[in-house]
């Protein structure tokens, strides 16, 4: 088979269109029609080299389509099925996996360093060079070759752009707040970062009736899907000073809970410094390879903080996803105003300068079969 995908050839360079050569599924694999792919910040970590794959390669992470075909032993998916794609792919029987916690799985960790499928191999060729898998998904393509245990069944009246954002932003904020924090009603919240993964930090802090919840972000437009997404107060830190307004807000102690969904150590030691005595503080944003964030235990100690951090929202994703997607069905969660722009795959880096701008609040590529 033949397939058009969005290539990273070498870093800090745009994606390249190539045509490949796609593998048919191998042992306890599956072939997938991509329909919609999610253009996420944590791919653009890979483009600028702040986080290392083996090149050439194909990113995408976020994405959703229909089983084309299966390899010997799969048995839980068959041609036809709709699924979301997920970036870690885990064994179902692990310690992580039977105490809830998947994303911790190591089962896919030999992908994710390779770039190769568990037999040493790529699915994607050009011209006789292999080409990369980038986290055991690639659905930066029209067809790609995952693991049975990196995809999930989808409803079939769930529409397939916005399923594609539960493989990756919307489980990772709003399961950031319900999973991992486990933010309740009446809690003060802060969100420093609105961009695709913050704003669902927003919806999942307003889905439960958290309250004040105060999201920060130096783009006007951002502030404003924030607040359209059930943020009770925005700063701009260019002209406010984000501690001083969060106690402002909450008495003087700071938020209870202060999520930073940047990634970037200053705005990690902001969220810090915002929450209050006894609350928490929780890491949400993809850091840069190298990163670190100076900590002074005295204060650590004198003031009993938490600082938490999450990975995928801390979900139990075989048992959580369907559950998002039920609260999308309700209309208590927000998917289709997530979607500033569908993009065509050639169109794919546009998308990424849109994210760098501020101008969107998530990008989906859809695929035209």
């Amino acid at each position: 088979m033949r397939a058009r995908a969005a290539v990273l050839a070498e870093v800090k360079k745009p994606l390249e269109i190539w045509e490949l050569e796609v593998d048919a599924p191998k042992e306890g694999e599956v072939l997938v029609r991509v329909v919609a792919a999610g253009v996420c910040h944590s791919d653009l970590h890979y483009i600028q080299g702040d986080l290392e794959t083996p090149l050439p390669a194909i990113p995408g992470h976020e994405g959703a389509g229909v089983v084309e075909a299966v390899g010997p032993g799969v048995t839980r998916f068959r041609p036809g099925d709709p699924v979301v794609f997920v970036f870690r792919a885990f064994c179902g029987h692990c310690f992580y996996c039977l105490n809830g916690r998947p994303a911790l799985c190591d089962f896919s960790n030999p992908i994710r360093r390779t770039g190769r499928m568990f037999d040493g191999t790529t699915r994607f060729h050009r011209n006789g060079t292999d080409v990369h898998h980038v986290l055991g998904v690639s659905c930066f393509a029209e067809y790609t070759v995952v693991p049975e245990q990196g995809l999930l069944s989808l409803p079939p009246d769930i529409p397939l752009d916005r399923a594609a954002l539960v493989g990756c932003g919307v489980t990772t904020g709003v399961g950031a707040v319900l999973f991992a924090a486990g933010v309740r009603a009446g809690e003060t919240v802060l969100v420093i970062g609105c961009g695709g993964v913050g704003l669902n930090v927003v919806q999942g802090a307003a889905l439960v009736g958290a309250g004040p919840v105060i999201a920060a972000d130096v783009v006007p437009q951002k502030l404003e899907w924030a607040r359209q997404l059930g943020a009770t107060h925005t700063i701009d830190p260019r002209e406010q000073d984000v501690v001083e307004v969060v106690r402002e807000l909450t008495g003087g102690r700071g938020a209870d809970y202060a999520f930073e969904v940047i990634g970037r150590a200053d705005t990690i030691q902001q969220a810090y410094a915002a929450t209050r005595k006894g609350g928490t503080t929780v890491i949400v944003g993809l850091t840069p390879m190298g990163t670190t964030v100076p900590l002074d235990p005295l204060d650590l100690l004198r003031t009993e903080k938490t600082i938490k951090a999450t990975l995928y929202g801390s979900a139990n994703l075989p048992r959580d996803i369907p559950r998002l997607l039920e609260l999308y069905r309700l209309g208590r969660l927000r998917l289709d105003e997530l979607i500033s722009r569908r993009l065509r795959l050639e169109e794919i880096n546009d998308g990424f300068e849109a994210m760098l701008a501020g101008s969107v609040a998530r990008s989906i590529v859809v695929f035209e079969h």
